[in-house]
């Protein structure tokens, strides 16, 4: 998987045939890697913003229509949904962090013979070749995944998390945190998600029946309840021009960044994919996220016409002495971790500001919005 803008461009044309009717009725069958399947695979693209969301819903309504299309896009919006739950709720991505460091210190009984793929249910350990191989798993695998990890394992759900962070190339803080919280049940309190063998088989196309090995009838993960969502925090007006423009992981797509008639003076770029556990990142992840960020440069070089290159966190403040730095909002994660210390000014993408004051209850309410947050963001 190529690492830029045009691959992402060339893969969202491929499929835009597929996120009708194809994608609503097969979209959970999982037919293995290499294999023609019904999911898009454009997460990485969009994870890190090669494309944008808006053109991928903008793409799949003009190829289908917005009803026809309504599966593929909530999937879209997923996202922003589970950016938004967390903007609203920052201590469960600390408190995670905390449990994943204290985990990774002692790990329990079971841990490294499960991220070893060795735990001897084959479509488990099959799961953890396809993803350290690919940097992939098809969604309904990772539920499967996750599931299994959590109820039938019983490993805590954090370092599972962990796992997938460190592994997937879509890796996200937000998507990836609270997909296992809602695999556990404690997203909405007491639902969890059950792999079950019928259903592995019946997806997997007979690939894999772990008949009486799973445990089919767990309870859920209790936990304390999470604190109460937050307003959205307010960002800064943005500084005088002329500016330079910061480029990180999160957002790679200069060209469309809101920046208000400011000059942009020079682009540099940070790249931090090690801070995504303790343990680092695995190589497929920093390779794909140091290639966006070389394409993403790229084109800001060729976007504003002035120079474009990378710089290392320890160069910030030096850079911020002298300097008005400003740059895409970074979402709550490592990389927004990372630059707390620095006074860069945030950048805040319309999509976002629509999106995320909205996911302070369950996707459901959030999903009755997506309708006008397609005619106002996509089509108007």
């Amino acid at each position: 998987m190529s690492p830029t803008r045009a691959a992402g461009l060339t893969r969202l044309v491929a499929f835009t045939p597929k996120m009708g009717r194809a994608y609503s009725d097969s979209r959970n069958h999982d037919p293995g890697p290499g294999k023609p399947s019904s999911v898009s695979a454009l997460s990485p693209y969009i994870r890190h913003r090669l494309i944008t969301e808006q053109e991928v819903v903008a793409a799949a309504i003009a190829a289908h229509g917005a009803e026809v299309a309504d599966k593929f896009i909530q999937e879209v919006f997923w996202r922003s949904y589970w950016k938004g739950w967390l903007a609203q709720r920052p201590a469960v991505w600390d408190a995670y962090r905390a449990r994943v460091a204290a985990g990774l210190a002692a790990p329990p009984e079971g841990y490294e013979a499960a991220i070893a793929g060795r735990v001897g249910i084959a479509c488990f350990d099959a799961w953890v070749q396809e993803l350290v191989e690919t940097g992939y798993l098809h969604n309904h695998a990772r539920m499967w995944f996750a599931s299994i990890w959590i109820f039938t394992l019983r490993l805590p759900w954090e370092l599972g998390a962990d796992f997938f962070l460190r592994h997937l190339l879509d890796g996200d803080a937000a998507s990836n945190t609270l997909s296992w919280r809602w695999v556990a049940g404690l997203h909405t309190k007491g639902k969890h998600y059950v792999a079950r063998a019928e259903n592995i088989a019946r997806y997997t196309g007979g690939r894999f029946a772990p008949q009486g090995e799973l445990n089919e009838k767990p309870l859920p993960v209790q936990e304390a309840d999470p604190p109460a969502p937050r307003p959205v925090p307010d960002v800064a007006a943005p500084p005088s021009s002329p500016v330079t423009l910061l480029l990180h992981e999160d957002d790679l797509h200069p060209e469309s960044l809101p920046l208000a008639g400011l000059h942009v003076q020079r682009v540099i770029g940070l790249c931090c994919p090690q801070a995504r556990s303790p343990l680092g990142a695995a190589p497929l992840v920093q390779r794909f996220v140091a290639g966006a960020l070389e394409d993403g440069l790229g084109r800001a070089e060729q976007h504003f016409g002035v120079p474009a290159g990378r710089v290392a966190l320890d160069d910030l403040p030096d850079i911020l002495r002298r300097e008005s730095v400003v740059m895409p909002e970074a979402p709550v994660g490592w990389v927004a971790d990372a630059l707390r210390p620095y006074r860069v000014v945030p950048l805040r993408r319309p999509w976002d500001a629509a999106c995320w004051t909205l996911a302070g209850r369950g996707f459901f309410p959030f999903a009755q919005h997506i309708p006008r947050l397609c005619a106002e963001l996509v089509l108007a």
